[in-house]
């Protein structure tokens, strides 16, 4: 996806909205670039396994086919080089598919030969933009008599971007061929017509704006704007005359994309070798394609019409539209009440520990003795149990509260009976903090609102369906802490080691040192931030501003 490839490609073109120079750096040589970087990285493990590769293979493909074959239908001059671009990665993640050093070359060496030329052409129709105001194909042509310079500089980016001789983009395809060699001679056919694609949709960019009569519009670009191609053409024609810089950067690349070494050869051979055939196989097909656009324009536009009408593109669209419409319908039920955000989360909790339960081997559970002594933690416990099911009952708001309260105090003794005495102290402390936190909010609030939702009765299929619910909840988290708590772990392990070391921290227990130490920042930040929410919200219920 981040290298736009089938099927995730169609954000690109889409993409193309920023100014050139900076559409020429990132769609050139470094945002779209990082998926095939990120490929390369990881390139090491991806070779061993033939099916990753071969589904490499499919991708960049489909990439090189689908790119190609739309970027000779579109107008736009910043839709024409973005349909290139998905095409001209697609030969990347193809030859690394093809697997083997030479591919491994061949792919390092084609990102910086793609990066020089593809960025000499977003500047050269920035500057056309920019000099006549035209943003098509169809707006300008002839160009080439006022802008003979930047003819020549955008000329020699495109041929080396179709692979022509004397360019750094030749050996990028020679370097290629030997790769789909190599792999076989099917692939080797398949790798001339892509090249042979890229060719016809190159020639048709540059010779659109350059060659045939000069329209109206066309005007003499400024030297700033044609300097910047002028430059990176130089550097593909001194690529194709000294190709060792380069070479041994892609080695370099290279070796650290497949894990070893990768030795290669980049020159020019006067004869009939392979490579020599399949290049010359694809300058002349792509020479037909360009000259009878007759043959495969209506066949080229029914795919572009096709992909608009059913494909990735629509999807996505389609699939976003229906999560967001999914996403209204959750939030309408979860704002009605409290109740509705729990359910579905404690609805999935539940789920998760039943399959939990039933996944686990037999004898997991045991059940441990109990002895006169555990008796007192054991009525603590009962008491605790029966406040929780208290709190259900009152609809007065004070009551509850105080309900609520007891439950709190009834745990803080349970943590007493365990030898935690700190513990139990903080959350007496907190439960007499929430208390009169409650207690001093519902003093604020009106007292109508108070009294119309004590008197206020859920349904009754509402209230049996919360009781159904919390049975559930209660018995799933029941068993959780059976579990927990009756088998515990035999092995010494990490906590068990950081608990003994808690002195060490300057603390009593391992609550403290996690709280005030390890995360004292972060304590004190959700302190600071409860603070200042109640400071808003009494400063509201104060005002009257919050009924």
């Amino acid at each position: 996806a981040k290298s736009a490839q089938v099927p995730l490609h169609f954000w690109l073109p889409r993409a193309m909205a920023a100014p050139t120079p900076v559409s020429a750096y990132l769609h050139s040589a470094a945002m779209v670039a990082a998926g095939v970087f990120l490929l390369g990285r990881f390139y090491p493990l991806l070779r061993l396994s033939p099916e990753v590769l071969d589904g490499l293979l499919v991708v960049g493909l489909a990439s090189i086919a689908v790119g190609g074959v739309i970027a000779l239908t579109r107008d736009t001059l910043k839709q024409v080089l973005a349909y290139s671009t998905i095409s001209q990665y697609g030969y990347v993640v193809t030859t690394l598919g093809l697997g083997g050093r030479k591919a491994a070359l061949a792919a390092s060496f084609y990102v910086i030969a793609h990066a020089l030329a593809k960025c000499a052409l977003f500047l050269t129709a920035g500057a056309v933009t920019q000099t006549t105001g035209a943003k098509g194909l169809s707006g300008i042509r002839g160009m080439a008599r006022e802008a003979p310079v930047l003819a020549a500089a955008s000329g020699v980016a495109a041929a080396g971007l179709a692979a022509l001789p004397l360019t750094v983009g030749f050996f990028k395809d020679e370097l290629f061929f030997a790769a789909a060699l190599e792999r076989g001679t099917f692939w080797a056919i398949l790798a001339t017509a892509a090249a042979a694609l890229t060719f016809a949709y190159i020639a048709r960019f540059w010779s659109g704006i350059f060659l045939g009569s000069a329209s109206s519009n066309v005007a003499r670009p400024g030297a700033g704007l044609t300097a910047p191609v002028v430059v990176l053409a130089l550097l593909v024609v001194a690529g194709g005359l000294t190709v060792s810089p380069f070479l041994d950067l892609a080695k370099d690349a290279g070796a650290a994309t497949y894990g070893l070494s990768t030795p290669g050869e980049a020159a020019y051979h006067l004869d009939l070798r392979a490579e020599n055939v399949m290049a010359l196989t694809a300058y002349a097909s792509g020479a037909f394609l360009l000259a009878v656009p007759a043959l495969w324009r209506p066949l080229a536009l029914g795919v572009a019409r096709a992909g608009e009408a059913a494909g990735p593109a629509r999807a996505y669209q389609v699939a976003l539209t229906s999560l967001n419409r999914l996403s209204d319908a959750v939030h309408t039920f979860e704002v009605r009440d409290l109740r509705n955000r729990l359910r579905p989360i404690l609805i999935m909790a539940g789920l998760l520990v039943a399959l939990g339960i039933v996944s686990t081997p037999s004898g997991a559970y045991v059940v441990g003795s109990f002895t006169w002594g555990d008796l007192p933690l054991a009525l603590t416990l009962i008491v605790a149990a029966c406040a929780a099911i208290a709190c259900t009952v009152p609809r007065d708001h004070l009551k509850l509260v105080l309900t609520l309260s007891a439950l709190g105090f009834s745990l803080a003794v349970a943590y007493a009976f365990f030898a935690a005495p700190d513990v139990a102290l903080v959350a007496v402390l907190v439960e007499t903090v929430f208390g009169l936190l409650f207690f001093g909010v519902f003093s604020l609030l009106p007292r109508e609102i108070l009294r119309d939702e004590a008197v206020k009765m859920a349904p009754p299929r509402r209230r049996r369906g919360n009781v159904a619910l919390a049975s559930v909840s209660g018995t799933f988290a029941f068993v959780v802490v059976w579990g927990a708590l009756s088998r515990p772990a035999g092995d010494p392990s990490a906590a068990t080691e950081l608990t003994a070391r808690t002195p060490d921290a300057h603390a009593k227990d391992i609550v403290t040192a996690i709280l005030a130490d390890f995360r004292g920042l972060d304590t004190l930040v959700e302190i600071t931030v409860v603070l200042v929410a109640v400071l808003a919200m009494a400063t509201l219920l104060r005002r009257g501003r919050l009924t």
